[in-house]
């Protein structure tokens, strides 16, 4: 059995407290912080039934690691999700569920990625993949960053990124890539069919071989100076977008 991990921030516990309540152990709250949104929330985790435990801010920031834990942080049991990319395509095939992937490529900063799954969530993808050698994994600063998305979205770090692509392409999964030089821009694209949008890190943008891998490549148009978004940004836009033309 997995040993219990924490989460920290109003968001990342107060997701988790909404969702999975019985895979909290305790929360740990500054009780010297008395305003509003301490108020509320401590309202939210005694309906919910969660233990609560005082504890001074010197003691969360050595629990989190960080010192923007708000206040709050929770010792939780790690929740049970898909097993396998393979589980989460059948089930969504099974549904009849067209998919909606995020693939990155690189992105090695937790806030980074933490904020890539935050948008992930928010447009509805159902997974965001990695490769395992070149990418964040999911920690606490992750987990604060995206406020919650690091418990609701699934995050699937795979040996062979180019491998897990030809094998998205074998399920008829069209396999988008984001480039600067591409000639045919995001809003040129057809997005309403099982897609998954590939995107790299800033600066490097993706490897060769991942480009190789992709059946289209697209670019996001930029009006300014600035040549490139930031990674998270760029999933955001594109995301949205193929969520506004497959609604």
């Amino acid at each position: 059995m997995s040993s219990p991990k924490v989460i920290f921030g109003f968001h990342a516990v107060g997701v988790r407290i909404k969702t999975a309540p019985q895979s909290v152990i305790e929360v740990m709250f500054d009780a010297s912080r008395r305003d509003a949104r301490m108020k509320q929330f401590m309202a939210r985790a005694q309906d919910a039934g969660v233990r609560l435990v005082e504890a001074d801010g010197a003691r969360l920031s050595k629990l989190s690691g960080s010192h923007g834990h708000q206040g709050v942080a929770a010792r939780v049991e790690p929740i049970s999700q898909t097993h396998s990319l393979d589980e989460l395509l059948e089930g969504l095939e099974a549904t009849d569920t067209m998919p909606l992937l995020l693939v990155l490529d690189g992105v090695t900063d937790p806030h980074n990625l933490g904020a890539c799954l935050r948008v992930a969530d928010g447009a509805g993808a159902h997974a965001v993949i990695a490769p395992k050698d070149h990418a964040a994994g999911i920690n606490a600063t992750v987990a604060k960053v995206a406020s919650g998305a690091a418990e609701t979205v699934p995050y699937f770090m795979v040996t062979n990124l180019a491998r897990t692509l030809g094998e998205l392409k074998e399920r008829d999964i069209w396999c988008v890539g984001t480039s600067d030089d591409a000639p045919a821009t995001l809003y040129q694209t057809d997005l309403k069919r099982p897609l998954a949008l590939v995107l790299g890190a800033e600066g490097a943008g993706m490897r060769q071989l991942t480009r190789k891998s992709c059946d289209e490549l697209i670019s996001i148009p930029m009006m300014g100076a600035v040549e490139s978004l930031n990674v998270s940004v760029a999933s955001g836009v594109c995301l949205y977008e193929a969520m506004r033309q497959r609604s």
